[in-house]
């Protein structure tokens, strides 16, 4: 019963493909309509428009198996001239939905704390292959077909994903932003598991339930890789998880099949194909259905700008002057030197502007690709295509982060990304990069020393007296975003400063208030000002002032520790967690 489908080819148009990944049918034990038949199933997804659907019952193969054995049983039949009438009705009916939908095999998972992870496969792969995953997962000989989501000794999180994908299968954390997901949206524990949960690179996709949400509250754009503890974006989708053939009408939360399918954009109808999609990067390709006008509603470009700039993504209006190709080619050197991104032409980064376009958008997009060839080193797979906002042709540059840093235009000019600006990248960071590179540790960042010339000095301008001893174990983590002036010493009547990301504990020496970027100008100003900052104390943590920056709210704060006042400028909202939101007037998360 297997659909066999040729390799993607590069010379056919992609087309927007509808699928529910996450269907589960009477196999599971929860299903609230154990009569429904399989053609049953079947003909709903058809109903839906549906051309792909993922069998994923709770840790069986069962109902899947059950369908290929009774295809296999009418074919038998059929072929000893045995077969009747209804029967025969049956395998024509079974044949052309079959024909009309890929159903992947696969199973919902149930892993060690209740998590929940969906592993779906190719239709050429043997049941049996399946089969032994999950006992290789340690799901009960005796429970294989029962269909429980509640089942005995499991393996972890991590092990399933490995588990999956080395098999060749499709990982996707299910209902990842609710109950039993990975995302744990809305606890405010396991911060490090649910990094290591979400970031591994054994898994494809995220299963969301608010991927129609728009703004940073959403899973998606938590997801965007401009995290600093989250730096992989992750593909993001959504499924009906229907445990029934129709919405319930009397729980609108209890959804049938196709309910909440996600459109995919392929070159053909394959689990390949599929497969090809999540582990590349191109996000533009996935979207959430929203009926027949679908394609006119849903802007993946305009919601990239209702983001704004950021660490992984920039916009610029035009490519028409040899300064702003160049400009578009450093964000495209420091996307790779940094953590990857993407950079639009044709519009900027106000979401309320009416994008202008690239005129000739498509020679436009091969010049820009050529330079690119030519003036950055080394090589680096980079993607320049066209796509459309609001009816206008944007020109997009997808980079990857490089795995062979540091990246230069014409030889010698190396760029980095903070935050949403671009900047030369100073000797440090690129002792850094080389050093990443050649897969060397990451630069050990020293210790504040008590009596360190920095910490004397701040310590002189805080209202409030340092307590004379701070609990160590109850310090809390710095901000994630943001520069600290760790070390200060003068020269000659001039002071030399010793800066850290914030983001990466990166730390630059010898930087003076005139030879630094912008953030760093800023923060060194800050420094060399006399008089006494105003403090906002809440318990060790303060706040010092919020101020608006490259289009990005930003505080400047200040903790107080065992070894001294410390500092931190240009925070984003990005790098605020925990305690530190309580600060800043927000929740914590």
């Amino acid at each position: 019963m297997a659909r066999k489908n040729k390799k993607p080819s590069s010379n056919r148009a992609s087309l927007w493909r509808r699928m529910d990944l996450h269907l589960h049918t009477p196999a599971s034990s929860d299903y609230q309509e154990p009569k429904a038949s399989w053609l049953d199933v079947l003909g709903r997804a058809e109903a839906r428009g549906l051309d792909l659907i993922g069998v994923t019952d709770h840790n069986t193969v069962a109902g899947y198996r059950r369908l290929r054995d009774e295809v296999r049983e009418l074919e038998l039949l059929e072929r000893l001239k045995r077969i009747q009438p209804d029967e025969k009705k049956r395998l024509d009916e079974y044949r052309r939905l079959l024909k009309k939908i890929l159903v992947l095999p696969g199973f919902e998972f149930t892993a060690t704390f209740g998590f929940h992870i969906i592993g779906l496969f190719s239709p050429e792969t043997p049941i049996r292959n399946i089969e032994h995953i999950l006992l290789n997962l340690n799901v009960p000989w005796d429970q294989l077909d029962k269909g429980s989501s509640t089942v005995g000794a499991t393996s972890d999180v991590l092990m399933a994903y490995k588990l999956i994908d080395e098999a060749g299968g499709l990982v996707i954390a299910a209902h990842a932003n609710s109950s039993n997901g990975v995302a744990m949206r809305g606890f405010n524990f396991g911060g490090q598991t649910k990094i290591a949960y979400t970031q591994d690179p054994h898994l494809h996709a995220l299963e969301v339930t608010d991927l129609e949400q728009k703004g940073r509250r959403s899973t998606a754009s938590f997801f965007n890789g401009s995290k600093p503890e989250y730096p992989r974006r992750m593909h993001c989708i959504q499924g009906s998880d229907a445990h029934r053939l129709r919405r319930d009408p009397n729980s609108a939360k209890n959804l049938g099949v196709g309910d909440r399918p996600t459109e995919v954009q392929l070159e053909q109808v394959s689990f390949e194909a599929l497969r090809e999609l999540f582990v590349g990067s191109d996000f533009a390709r996935t979207r959430p259905y929203r009926g027949g006008a679908s394609e006119e509603t849903f802007d993946y470009i305009q919601t990239a700008r209702e983001q704004g700039q950021n660490i992984v993504q920039s916009f610029h209006e035009s490519l028409s002057a040899k300064t702003k190709l160049n400009v578009v080619l450093a964000d495209v050197c420091a996307f790779a030197n940094t953590n990857g991104g993407t950079v639009y032409i044709g519009l900027s980064a106000d979401p309320k502007q009416h994008p202008i376009g690239v005129s000739g958008a498509q020679t436009a997009a091969s010049k820009l690709h050529k330079e690119i060839a030519t003036r950055l080193t080394p090589a680096l797979a980079v993607t320049v295509d066209i796509q459309e906002s609001r009816g206008k042709p944007i020109v997009r540059v997808l980079v990857p982060r490089g795995d062979d840093p540091p990246y230069a235009i014409d030889d010698n000019q190396i760029y980095l990304r903070e935050e949403a600006e671009t900047s030369l990248a100073v000797r440090d960071e690129i002792v850094q990069l080389i050093r990443r590179g050649g897969r060397q540790s990451d630069v050990t960042v020293p210790p504040i020393e008590s009596d360190s010339p920095m910490t004397r000095d701040l310590a002189t301008v805080e209202s409030t007296p340092v307590p004379a001893s701070v609990d160590s174990s109850a310090v809390i983590a710095p901000p994630r975003t943001g520069v600290e002036i760790v070390a200060t010493e003068k020269r000659d009547g001039k002071q030399f400063h010793t800066v850290r990301d914030l983001r990466n504990g990166n730390i630059v020496k010898n930087v003076t208030r005139f030879s630094a970027r912008h953030l760093w100008r800023y923060a060194i100003g800050q420094v060399e000002a006399t008089g006494q900052p105003h403090i906002k104390w809440h318990g060790d943590l303060g706040l010092i002032r919020k101020h608006h920056r490259a289009g990005a709210t930003r505080f400047d704060l200040a903790q107080r520790t065992p070894d001294g006042l410390r500092l931190y400028f240009g925070v984003t909202e990005d790098g605020i967690h925990g305690e530190w939101k309580r600060v800043v007037g927000g929740e914590e998360e």
